[in-house]
């Protein structure tokens, strides 16, 4: 708060990508079947352990809430595939990525929209993502908004992953600004926690995995969707 016990001004919005502009479960359950498939051949026991390394249920197509895809990075996930696999880290880190740039993101709302209409209200945007920078860029480029952010950064980039708060720390310094005049609006407790940490105000969605209990408290509100962001933006700055 300011001297007058006002919240600042909000001049910027950082997005976590994945449960929060893209739907998760829709987007990575398609990236979960091919890469099992692909890595698992005809081999269904090696298939289900796959699944199983990566919290992922292959008959309701969906991951379970402790999966380390749901918030973690992709070194995460090899760490836990290449175990079953007996491959090189590095090979298989470069295989993942490159499917997961493949995969058709599937937008929690209509993107274009939404984000012009943020940035003609002033607002500066940004992405930070515990995916990895080439994927993320493929996936906002496949829905059309790659130039509506001044900033995008993923876990292999200059700054360490979610729920540190570097990532955030570096996208008001990179843009100029009190990180209490940023959002941060992500769909798990790493986005949150990291948001927080760095000071700013932060937003839960329910785009992912995580249920509204376990989100608002680390949230200033907790929204259905990115969608009703202008409400909220609305309602604070009343």
């Amino acid at each position: 708060m300011d001297v007058t016990g006002r919240e600042p001004t909000i001049a910027a919005i950082l997005f976590d990508k994945d449960g929060t502009l893209f739907d998760f479960q829709a987007t990575w359950g398609t990236w979960a079947d091919r890469m099992i498939a692909d890595l698992a051949g005809d081999d269904a026991g090696l298939a289900n352990r796959l699944a199983a390394a990566v919290g992922y249920d292959r008959g309701a197509r969906r991951f379970l809430p402790h999966s380390m895809v749901i918030a973690g990075t992709p070194d995460d996930v090899v760490t836990a595939l290449a175990p079953e696999l007996g491959t090189d880290p590095e090979t298989l880190l470069s295989r993942l990525n490159a499917a997961a740039a493949s995969v058709e993101a599937v937008s929690a709302v209509p993107l274009v929209p939404l984000l012009g209409g943020l940035r003609a209200k002033g607002l500066r945007l940004g992405v930070a993502t515990n995916d990895a920078q080439a994927p993320a860029l493929a996936h906002l480029e496949q829905a059309g908004v790659a130039d509506q952010f001044d900033f995008v950064t993923g876990s292999d980039g200059a700054f360490a992953p979610k729920p540190d708060p570097a990532m955030c720390l570096g996208f008001a310094r990179a843009l100029r600004l009190d990180p209490a005049q940023v959002v941060m609006v992500g769909d798990s407790l790493h986005d949150l926690n990291a948001g927080r940490a760095a000071g700013m105000r932060t937003i839960g969605v329910l785009t992912g995995v995580a249920a509204r209990d376990e989100l608002a408290p680390m949230a200033d509100a907790v929204l259905a969707h990115i969608g009703a962001l202008p409400d909220w933006l609305a309602q604070v700055s009343e």
